[in-house]
């Protein structure tokens, strides 16, 4: 991607409603009969990215339950409940992590790249947001009396995938770090003993990750409101300025943030982030119901331009479009808002470059 802003996307789109049922059932297929189920309903669902004009696409990651349980397809030692608090699905670590055969998430990019000539990116889990997520201090104490014990052992089995994704030709992985942007938001703040501390954890992990692996982009996505839109969660506000520490030692070369809405802050934080790195800007709402005009997303651009050059920055979209297999999202309207997001591209690349 060599010109200037590349549009892409941050993962997950909407499931249709074959994939989700295909999701809940498949135990029961053959591997064969599920591939056969899949493998036209992923092809589609690229279609639809290309369509739009993306540079940047994945699978929509459509083989996946959630973004945090995939976790569970790549070791050993987790058992699926219910979360007491919400009636929710949860997949909790109650005993040690053994891998399994790795490849999962690298089989995505392996089919993708047999379908589509656009860059894919695919996407990880950070090892702290599974410590936030997947730990529990009864159902997982005999295992691992510490959250962080769990948290450091994630660290081996997603970096096996993460080098099998480097092999299968993915241009991008992406480690998704909602635990880390947390700590933008005062009230999480205040319920940690030391909050920099906790955040620096979270960024030992994701170095540890990374460290010494070449021959592909590795990114960090700090999603802030992952739920928001389509559960009803809450959205933390605050900018980014309290971790603006933690940010610069992240040892990846791209870091994308969100910005459609008030909560996230002035855009001149990115004039205090580390000058290699390339800025995925969000700029295109996931809100469902709210297209964003090209007028609007090009001049969500145009601020930051006023901060970063013009070369470091990607176009996409604030988030996920549907983390949770189960989250039901206009696949029409985010083709819509995608097809906006590169339009919002050319016009600002014809406004820099005649």
């Amino acid at each position: 991607m060599n010109r200037l802003f590349p549009a892409s996307i941050v993962g997950s789109m909407p499931r249709s409603d074959e994939v989700r049922e295909l999701l809940a059932t498949g135990d029961q297929l053959s591997a064969e009969d599920y591939e056969a189920r899949m493998g036209p309903a992923i092809r589609e669902v690229v279609a639809v990215q290309e369509r739009a004009g993306l540079d940047v696409v994945s699978d929509g990651e459509w083989r996946r339950r959630s973004y945090i349980g995939v976790i569970a397809d790549l070791a050993h030692g987790f058992e699926l409940g219910t979360n007491p608090a919400d009636g929710r699905p949860w997949t909790i670590v109650v005993d040690k992590l053994a891998p399994k055969a790795p490849g999962f998430i690298a089989r995505e990019v392996a089919f993708l790249r047999g379908i589509t000539d656009r860059a894919i990116k695919a996407t990880l889990p950070s090892p702290a947001l599974l410590g936030e997520r997947m730990w529990d201090p009864e159902r997982s104490a005999a295992a691992y009396p510490k959250r962080e014990d769990f948290v450091r052992d994630c660290v081996p089995v997603l970096r096996r995938e993460l080098l099998a994704l480097r092999d299968s030709g993915a241009a991008i992985v992406q480690i998704d770090d909602p635990h880390l942007c947390l700590f933008v938001d005062p009230e999480v703040r205040a319920r940690h003993a030391d909050a920099d501390a906790a955040a620096d954890f979270a960024v030992d992990m994701v170095n540890e990750l990374v460290s010494g692996i070449d021959g592909l982009k590795l990114a960090v996505h700090l999603c802030r409101r992952a739920g928001a839109r389509v559960r009803g969660d809450a959205k933390h506000a605050g900018g980014y300025e309290p971790i603006l520490a933690q940010l610069n030692r992240l040892a990846v070369h791209h870091i994308t943030l969100e910005f459609t809405l008030p909560e996230a802050g002035d855009m001149a934080v990115l004039e205090a982030l580390r000058e290699d790195f390339e800025i995925g800007l969000g700029c295109v709402s996931v809100e469902p119901g709210k297209i964003d005009s090209v007028d609007t997303i090009a001049g969500r651009v145009r601020r930051a331009l006023d901060h970063v050059a013009p070369e470091r920055i990607t176009l996409n979209p604030d988030c996920g479009f549907a983390p949770g297999s189960g989250a039901r999202v206009s696949i029409a309207e985010v083709e819509q808002k995608l097809r906006h997001e590169v339009a919002a591209a050319e016009r600002l690349r014809a406004e820099l470059t005649g």
